[in-house]
């Protein structure tokens, strides 16, 4: 087989994570609005769930700081 090394295209890499913070909050604010119909469980697994999303917000928030240094240095 002839394999072909793709090249790195970070080109649009802060967009796609500045993307996938608004996803994440949309779903964070979704599950907000389903904790007043769940039982005490559930609202452990979605707050805790949450809390995780939050986290995943913030390794986001630092890979486009990291993206955009990427940006300045050359790397496109």
């Amino acid at each position: 087989m002839n394999y072909k090394h793709n090249p790195d295209d970070r080109s649009d890499n802060v967009e796609k994570l500045e993307d996938m913070i608004q996803n994440t909050m949309e779903n964070i604010e979704a599950a907000e609005e389903t904790l007043e119909f769940a039982s005490g469980d559930e609202r452990n697994a979605i707050k805790e769930k949450n809390q995780r999303r939050q986290e995943s917000i913030e390794s986001f928030k630092n890979e486009i700081q990291d993206e955009k240094q990427a940006r300045e240095n050359g790397f496109e």
